[in-house]
Order: structure tokens, then sequence, then C-alpha cells
């Protein structure tokens, strides 16, 4: 997903920018504009406001504006136009990986531990 920050407030841009920080792109290469003032004819604009027909109401936290921009991208796209289209989010997490090094972290601890339980006893 890449997406472009084009608001009339400097805080609302600057704040867009920085939670978008890994997903910025420029106008023309972009899947999705976020906008501060409401936008018609364009199916790629993304409208934050304090109003109730925005994409997004103010105030948001991060996660909320990930997750409406993915809806937001999962509606324009989901008809398969841009199939082999790269929307940059992230592969599900394989946890069996994070799983065995945390098996193996602890089986150290725990022989660290051991041990300098045994060498404190043995003096």
């Amino acid at each position: 997903m890449k997406v472009a920050v084009e608001c009339k407030s400097p805080l609302l841009q600057k704040s867009l920018e920085m939670f978008l920080k890994k997903y910025l792109s420029s106008n023309k290469q972009c899947d999705i504009i976020v906008r501060d003032v409401k936008c018609l004819n364009d199916p790629r604009c993304f409208y934050v406001s304090s109003e109730k027909d925005s994409d997004l109401i103010k105030p948001f936290s991060k996660s909320q504006l990930l997750f409406a921009l993915e809806n937001k991208y999962k509606s324009i796209y989901k008809d398969g136009l841009h199939d082999n289209h790269d929307s940059g989010l992230e592969e599900p997490l394989n946890f069996e990986i994070l799983e065995k090094r945390i098996e193996f972290l602890t089986a150290e601890y725990q022989k660290n531990i051991l041990r300098a339980v045994k060498a404190f006893y043995e003096k």
C-alpha cells in the first residue's frame, strides 16, 4: 500500500507523515491520498475530519489510521485489478520460529541459573 498525504493543516500533515512514514509515496504513484478536505471524483481519496461522513474521524490513533487505510485499500482494489500490486503490508508472522527461539533462550537461562546456584553452594 502506497500512501500520499495532502493536508491543509500543517500539524495533521506532519502527524500523518510520521504515522505513515514507511507507506509514503508521491501522488502519482500512490494507491491512496489522505486529505483533510473533502474530495469528490477521486476513489483514491481518504478523507480525515471531525465530520461523521469522513473515512476517519479525528482524533484517531496510529492503529485506527492503519486499520481504516487497509480497509479503504481493500475496498478500492478488491476487484482484482491490482492482483500483482505490492501492497507493502507485512506477511503474517510465523510464531514457530519465535517459539523455538524463546525455548532456546529459556533453556540457556535455566542452565546459567543452575550453574550460578551450584557455584554458590560448592564454595
